[in-house]
């Protein structure tokens, strides 16, 4: 099984990635890192995490206050956010009514 990115989830992901790297070197790298290791555990187990809507479910990264929210789509994992656990919790969904996950 393979892996994708929503253009936004890919932005929001680079970006967060930026922030921690400007509040501490080394840290937007253990973010990067942490993201890439959530996925591959996604790729590997992709009905192991939590629905949260349907079609949606969520994996929680390990020591940052994110989710990596997918879905699965014949043999894809399509992440449609990365999401912080405090800010806007629901924004993420206006992006699958284009996609009709």
């Amino acid at each position: 099984m393979n892996s994708v990115f929503l253009p936004e989830a890919e932005k929001e992901f680079r970006e967060a990635g930026r922030y921690y790297e400007n509040e501490a070197p080394g840290v937007g790298l253990a973010f990067i890192i942490e993201v890439h290791k959530a996925v591959t555990d996604i790729v590997a187990h992709p009905l192991g995490f939590p629905k949260v809507r349907e079609s949606i479910r969520k994996k929680v990264l390990n020591h940052f206050p994110y989710n990596v929210l997918y879905s699965i789509e014949a043999d894809l994992v399509v992440v449609v956010a990365v999401a912080h656990q405090k800010r806007r919790p629901t924004y993420w969904r206006r992006r699958l009514r284009s996609r009709r996950v």
